[in-house]
This record gives C-alpha cells, sequence and structure tokens, in this order.
C-alpha cells in the first residue's frame, strides 16, 4: 500500500501541473455553467433543472479529457517507463490514478456547485442519492478516461479521440441538447450514450421528480465503466512503442463495444416499461370540483401578481408579436393545430381549470421542445381560450394556476396536434405553463398589446 498512496500523491503533484488538464477539468465546466446561466437565469429556480447536466459535463472534463491527456503525456515522457521499474504492480498504479482523479473530479464538481448557489441555485431535493449517482458516473467515465489514453498514442490523438466521444454526448446524449428536443429516432440512439444515464440519474436526484431513474440508469453506467476498466487493463501499454493491435486487443475493445451496447439497450427497454406502466396508472382524468375555488380570485389578486418573467424574444417562454409573420412552413403547422384544438381531448377534459391548464401545456411542451414555431403557438391557443372561456374567468383561472403551479395534471405529449411528439419533463412543463399563464394575463389586462381572437364565436367542447 505504500507504493499505492506514494503514487497517489505523485499523481496529484503531476495533474497540477499540466495546465491543459487544469483546463479541462475546471475552467470548462465553469464557461458551461456561465452559458447555462444566461439561457435560464429566468427559471424559478436557476439551473436546477440543468444540474444533472453540468454535473455530468464536469465529470466529462475530468475523466475523459484531463485523464488521458495526463497519462498520455506522462507516457511521451517517459513517466510510465519509470513506474514500471518499480516493485509496484499495475493494479495498485492503475488503482492509485483512478482515486487521485476522482478526487480531482469531485473537488470540480464541488466548485461548480458552489457557482450554482451563487447565482441563486437551491438544495438539490436528495444530496444523498446525488452525491451516489455523481460518485458512479464519475468512476465509470474514468474508466472510459483509461480506455482513451490506451487507444491514442500522442496527446493531440488523445483530444481528438476524446472529441469523438465529448461531442456526440453533448448534442445526442441528452448532456447539452435536451432528450425531448431530439428526433424519435435520436432520442432512441441517445440510449446507447452513457452520458444520457447520468443526466437522467442526477437530475432525478436534483430535482426528486422521478428517483425511478436511479435503479434504472446507475447500473448501466457502472457496468460501462468497470468493462472500460478492464478493457483499459488489458491493453495498458507502459511506453509509446508498445502497441495494442492485436487480435487480443482487438477482442477486448469488441468486448467493451458489446457491453456498451448492452446496457444501452437494457436502459432503453427498463426505462420505456417504466413509462408505460405510468401511464397506465396515471389518473386519466379530473374530478370536477363543484366550488370552484378560482372564482374567489379577485381584482387585489390580480393586481398583485409578479409579472416578472423571461423576456418574449429569450429562449424560454418566447412570444411573438402580432405583427410578425411566419414562414409559410410554420403558418401551415399553426392553421393546422388552431383547427385540432376544438377537438384535441386534453383540452375538452375535467373541469374548466383543468382544460385550461391542459392548454397552457401547448406552448410548454413546444416551448421546451424548442420547436421552429414557439414563438407562435402560444398566440394561437391564447386565442383559442379567449373564445371559449369569458374574459374575467379566464383571467381568474390563469391566476389560479399561476397561484397554485403544482397542482392538476400536466399534458407531455401534445402530438395530436400536428406538433412533434415530444415526452417533455413534467416540472419543465409546469414552468413554461406557469409562465405563459403570466404572459396570457398581461396580455388580457392590458399591460401588453392582447391577442385578437381567431374565432368569432365560442367553441363548443366535444
Amino acid at each position: 500500500m505504500k507504493g499505492f498512496a506514494a503514487h497517489l500523491v505523485v499523481s496529484w503533484r503531476l495533474h497540477l501541473r499540466n495546465r491543459m488538464a487544469l483546463v479541462y477539468g475546471y475552467v470548462f465546466p465553469l464557461m458551461f455553467l456561465g452559458v447555462f446561466w444566461v439561457l435560464y437565469r429566468d427559471e424559478a429556480v436557476p439551473l436546477r433543472r440543468h444540474l444533472g447536466e453540468l454535473l455530468t459535463v464536469t465529470i466529462l472534463g475530468g475523466a475523459c479529457f484531463g485523464l488521458p491527456t495526463t497519462l498520455v503525456s506522462e507516457r511521451e515522457q517517459g513517466v510510465w517507463r519509470r513506474y514500471r521499474l518499480t516493485p509496484v504492480p499495475l493494479g495498485q498504479l492503475l488503482a492509485s490514478t483512478i482515486v487521485a482523479r476522482f478526487g480531482i473530479i469531485v473537488s470540480a464538481g464541488l466548485l461548480q456547485l458552489a457557482a450554482a448557489f451563487a447565482v441563486g441555485m437551491t438544495m438539490p431535493a436528495h444530496p444523498v442519492a446525488l452525491a451516489a449517482a455523481f460518485a458512479v458516473a464519475a468512476i465509470a467515465f474514468i474508466g472510459l478516461g483509461l480506455l482513451l489514453a490506451m487507444l491514442a498514442d500522442t496527446v493531440p490523438a488523445v483530444q481528438a479521440l476524446g472529441q469523438c466521444v465529448f461531442l456526440p454526448m453533448l448534442v445526442i446524449g441528452g448532456v447539452a441538447v435536451p432528450i425531448a428536443s431530439l428526433p424519435e429516432w435520436a432520442q432512441h440512439l441517445a440510449s446507447l450514450f452513457p452520458g444520457r444515464y447520468a443526466v437522467e440519474a442526477m437530475q432525478a436526484a436534483a430535482t426528486g421528480a422521478d428517483l425511478s431513474m436511479l435503479p434504472l440508469q446507475l447500473p448501466a453506467l457502472a457496468v460501462t465503466g468497470l468493462a472500460a476498466t478492464l478493457a483499459a487493463m488489458k491493453l495498458f501499454r507502459w511506453d509509446v512503442g508498445q502497441r495494442f493491435a492485436t487480435l487480443q486487443g482487438k477482442a477486448w475493445l469488441a468486448l467493451i463495444l458489446a457491453v456498451w451496447l448492452a446496457s444501452g439497450w437494457l436502459a432503453e427497454v427498463r426505462s420505456r416499461a417504466a413509462a408505460d406502466l405510468a401511464a397506465a396508472v396515471a389518473p386519466t382524468a379530473v374530478t370536477p370540483n363543484a366550488q370552484e375555488p378560482w372564482r374567489k380570485i379577485s381584482s387585489k389578486d390580480i393586481a398583485g401578481l409578479n409579472f416578472r418573467g423571461p423576456s418574449d424574444y429569450g429562449v424560454v417562454a418566447p412570444f411573438a408579436p402580432d405583427d410578425e409573420t411566419p414562414d409559410e412552413s410554420v403558418q401551415e403547422l399553426l392553421e393546422e393545430v388552431d383547427a385540432q384544438l376544438p377537438r384535441w381531448e386534453p383540452g375538452s377534459r375535467g373541469d374548466d381549470l383543468q382544460r385550461v391548464r391542459s392548454l397552457l401545456c401547448v406552448p410548454a411542451v413546444t416551448d421546451a421542445a424548442q420547436d421552429p414555431a414557439e414563438r407562435y403557438i402560444p398566440a394561437v391557443v391564447l386565442a383559442h381560450l379567449q373564445a371559449v372561456f369569458p374574459k374575467d374567468q379566464l383571467i381568474k383561472m390563469l391566476v389560479w394556476i399561476v397561484q397554485h403551479p403544482e397542482d392538476g395534471q400536466v399534458v407531455q405529449d401534445v402530438s395530436e396536434l400536428g406538433l412533434p411528439r415530444v415526452a417533455a419533463n413534467a416540472q419543465q412543463v409546469r414552468e413554461r405553463s406557469y409562465y405563459y399563464a403570466i404572459k396570457y394575463i398581461a396580455r388580457l389586462t392590458g399591460r401588453v398589446a392582447p391577442v385578437p381572437a381567431i374565432r368569432e364565436t365560442p367553441a363548443a367542447p366535444p
């Protein structure tokens, strides 16, 4: 164990001397946090809904860039050739490398959390579960980082290889682009990227919205990490001149690929099974409340609302002005949505308050999916609401929804209206619905120019 401890200290010192590893491990994740804060600072709790993505970027930076860059650099400089002459077994050397890198990633994660708290994020819903998910994800990606280091000969080569892993996880794996906003084929493909499991597990712990993700995704991460670590040990190279392009080396690469694909497939199957079960047991209707408490909303309640929210021209809850003309393809989609809304089943299910909640989900889900029509859908839905409900009643219901954003049911899939098939996160839909309710109230009460109703007569529910 003396060799383990000595190498652990040496690994820390070499890391602190490697400027590129420090940039990947600490600076890059903070830059990512800054970008996310600019984009989502107007959300009810800044950054909390994106904490899984931010921490996954932190882990990827330290494990898939910092670790392999450091190892390949040391190998090029002959450091590992010298380690080979010591009596310390390879297992202990790699174990101390993993522990050292784990400590580095944990310190970067704590720095990321401190920065997030500094800009207004609240405490995660389940800190212990978040720590466990972070640890499993870190170990898994450290294994992948070790494997990358064994596949590359030079620092530029390992950086390019890291990009080949990192960028697809950002774009398709749910790390930077929400899974819900991807095409359906890409959502299935995302199951092959372990970055998705890390995001979903840590996000579930951060918000407490769906802790079932922990037993679903953490085993896939653990198996992927263990297989990658085993393959890295079998392919380990002490010197630059060593090669792994043998039949045995290719067999180990085939093993990690097979494990990666199998874990992705199993996670996809189990996630969809859990979603189907949740849909089967979910209530399909809302029992009407005969007392209709929203009718007690007064003019004082309306005047006391906080109308502060995201800009109409921002990324969150956009709202196109009346004089902005969409292009032809978007206009056709808007006309189809406008025609389908009176016959849309969720918009006529339950009491009046639940119907309004369901209709608010249409612009909310479209916004979450970042659909090209997201700026124009809010006006179409507001026009439908104006045509169906008397103005004074509609305002009171919207105010009640703003005051009670967690009540009622939300609709997460609006594809029946001709919009893209997206199953958005329920908490995200509630947040966007809250913003659109505020914006609708502002237009209906004259704080901003109201949107004229498209129909001249109310549309009766089917």
